[in-house]
């Protein structure tokens, strides 16, 4: 299993959301802009999200895309199921009928479960809000000497009097 890009995109772009005043109408281009995803991509991403009902399409002059809940509602699973689908690490895992032979018996889907689990279960309990804690946008990360997300400290070196 492999989270794509359009589930990265989906996660950062409604953390491109997030960071303004409730309510707020943001364009795509906005979220493209600041992200560095390719529009289109971003505006087929934010269909599915809307399709969720994670954000609202306000259309026409001044339209753009809303956060529906708060950024602490709203998980890094919905988000990415909303996009990928229903994360599963094995067929037999994806299916409500499982058609694997092996099903119920077999010791690998056993730990596969279990790791589905602890994966669903750290995207259950991490929402937006926590990752804006330590998320730095990529027109940011530049300036501010971030690195993956983290703020540098510069050291510098203490002035010679």
């Amino acid at each position: 299993m492999q989270i794509t890009r359009a589930g990265e995109y989906g996660v950062l772009g409604l953390m491109c959301l997030a960071r303004r005043p409730s309510g707020s109408v943001v364009m795509i281009d906005e979220v493209s802009r600041e992200e560095h995803i390719p529009k289109s991509f971003a505006a087929k991403i934010f269909q599915s999200l809307v399709k969720a009902g994670l954000i609202k399409s306000n259309r026409g002059t001044g339209g753009g895309f809303t956060l529906l809940k708060r950024p602490d509602e709203i998980t890094v699973l919905q988000v990415i199921e909303a996009i990928e689908g229903k994360i599963a690490f094995q067929r037999c895992l994806a299916e409500e009928e499982p058609k694997c032979e092996h099903f119920g018996g077999c010791a690998l889907c056993g730990l596969f479960e279990q790791a589905q689990d602890r994966v669903k279960d750290v995207f259950s309990q991490t929402t937006l809000a926590d990752l804006m804690k330590t998320h730095v946008p990529v027109g940011d990360s530049h300036r501010s000497g971030a690195r993956n997300g983290k703020r540098i400290e510069r050291k510098t070196e203490p002035e010679l009097v």
